[in-house]
C-alpha cells in the first residue's frame, strides 16, 4: 500500500475532498433552498461523506481529506514530508473543484457553504481548536495505535465529524479543515475571518495528534514488536504513507 504512487494517493485525496465538499457544503445550500435537512441533517451529512469516503480510499492515500491532519501527521512522524504537499494541493483542488460544482449546480445559494464565525472570530478561533483536536485525538487513535479496532476507524471518524458539527456548527461552522472552508471561500468570494479556518485547524490538530501520542507512549515502549502488525490494520488515515 505505501509502495503506491504519490500521484494516485494525491489523486484520492482530491476526490475524497471533492466529496466531502460536494456533499457537505452542498447539503448547506439545499438547507438553505428548501430546509429539508435541518441543522442535524447538515452535521450528518458531514460525518456521514466523511465515512463513507475513508473506507472507500482509505487504502489507496490514508483518507486525511485535510491539510491540518496531513501537517499534524507530519509533526507526528507519521507522516512523511516530502509527501505533503502534494498531499495539500490536492486536497485543497478537490475542495475547489467541490465549490464549483454546487456553485453550478446552485448558483451562489448559502454562500456555497462558506464558513463565517457567527459568535465572533475569537470564540470561533477557539471552538475550531477545540474541535479539531477532539477529530485529531480520534484520528491518530484508530490511525496509529495497533491496540484500536482498525475496522471501525471510518465509523469512529465519521461520527466525531458529525459530533463536533452537531454542537459546534452552529458558532464556528465546525470546519475542522482549511480546504473544505478554503474552497467555497474562493468560489463564493466570502473572506470573513477567513484565518480562523486555517489557524484554528492547524493548531487543532496537532494538539489533538500530540495528546494522543503522549498517552500511548507507554505502551508503545513496552510492545516494540507490534509496529509491523500495525501497519497491516486498516490504514483509515495514514498509514499506508508512513515509508
Amino acid at each position: 500500500m505505501s509502495g503506491l504512487p504519490l500521484v494516485r494517493r494525491a489523486g484520492a485525496e482530491a476526490v475524497g475532498t471533492y466529496a466531502l465538499v460536494t456533499a457537505g457544503c452542498g447539503a448547506i445550500v439545499v438547507n438553505t433552498d428548501t430546509g429539508a435537512l435541518g441543522h442535524v441533517g447538515v452535521a450528518l451529512t458531514f460525518g456521514l461523506v466523511i465515512m463513507v469516503m475513508i473506507a472507500s480510499v482509505g487504502h489507496i492515500s490514508g483518507a486525511h481529506f485535510n491539510p491540518a491532519v496531513t501537517v499534524a501527521f507530519a509533526l507526528a512522524r507519521h507522516h512523511p514530508w516530502r509527501d505533503v504537499p502534494a498531499y495539500v494541493i490536492a486536497q485543497v483542488a478537490g475542495a475547489v473543484s467541490g465549490a464549483f460544482t454546487i456553485r453550478v449546480l446552485f448558483a451562489d445559494t448559502g454562500s456555497l457553504g462558506a464558513t463565517v464565525p457567527a459568535g465572533g472570530a475569537v470564540r470561533s478561533l477557539g471552538l475550531e481548536v477545540l474541535l479539531t483536536a477532539v477529530l485529531m485525538f480520534v484520528i491518530t487513535a484508530v490511525a496509529t495505535d495497533t491496540r484500536a479496532v482498525g475496522q471501525l476507524a471510518a465509523v469512529a471518524i465519521g461520527a466525531t465529524v458529525a459530533l463536533d458539527a452537531l454542537w459546534g456548527g452552529p458558532i464556528s461552522g465546525a470546519s475542522m479543515n482549511p480546504a473544505r472552508s478554503f474552497g467555497p471561500a474562493l468560489v463564493s468570494r466570502t473572506w470573513d475571518a477567513h484565518w480562523v479556518y486555517w489557524l484554528g485547524p492547524m493548531m487543532g490538530a496537532t494538539v489533538g495528534a500530540f495528546t494522543y501520542g503522549w498517552l500511548r507512549e507507554p505502551a508503545d515502549a513496552a510492545l516494540p514488536a507490534e509496529e509491523e502488525s500495525r501497519r497491516e490494520k486498516f490504514p483509515a488515515t495514514q498509514r499506508a504513507n508512513e515509508r
